[in-house]
């Protein structure tokens, strides 16, 4: 085989590399691809925090896990730089429904920013849940930006094993 050959395969299969990671991160990354509406203002932009949250992204990432056990439903989602009343959390439709506001920093003052990937704003996040919940016993803690959120399955809705007896 020539050089130019083996060099064009080696390229392809890089290249084919590339894209089987990036459609892999986009399909686990889709769902927690979150928009961020900064406050739309009447007349002039006035202070610094309104100036960053006009300049930031407008979408971030949420990323989640919702894991299932026995008798209830574990959402885990990552929402970093927020305090626990910023959120505002639903059920409705087996799906959770999590709104909330990420607010800029009060003490940011001076200096110029080279680079603006943080969202700010408001935004909401809707989760698929795998079974029926029980809402009215819900938790939900915010800790090191991380929101946990434990919900009990309703009645009916939990999982049961089945044994199976041999002869």
């Amino acid at each position: 085989m020539r050089t130019i050959e083996v060099v064009r395969n080696g390229a392809h299969q890089a290249w084919e590399s590339v894209l089987d990671g990036w459609h892999h991160l986009r399909d686990l990354a889709a769902h927690a691809l979150t928009r961020f509406t900064p406050h739309r203002r009447e007349g002039e932009v006035e202070t610094v925090a309104e100036q960053i949250e006009l300049a930031g992204a407008r979408w971030g990432l949420l990323t989640t896990e919702v894991q299932e056990t026995d008798d209830e439903i574990l959402v885990r989602l990552e929402a970093p730089g927020m305090e626990a009343e910023d959120f505002d959390i639903d059920v409705a439709d087996n799906r959770l429904i999590v709104r909330g506001e990420k607010r800029v920093e009060e003490t940011r003052k001076k200096g110029d920013f080279h680079i603006m990937e943080c969202a700010y704003g408001r935004f909401q996040r809707v989760i698929p849940l795998p079974t029926g919940v029980d809402e009215s016993r819900a938790e939900a803690t915010y800790r090191r930006g991380v929101l946990r959120i434990t919900l009990p399955k309703a009645p009916g809705h939990e999982r049961r094993r089945i044994r199976v007896a041999g002869e």
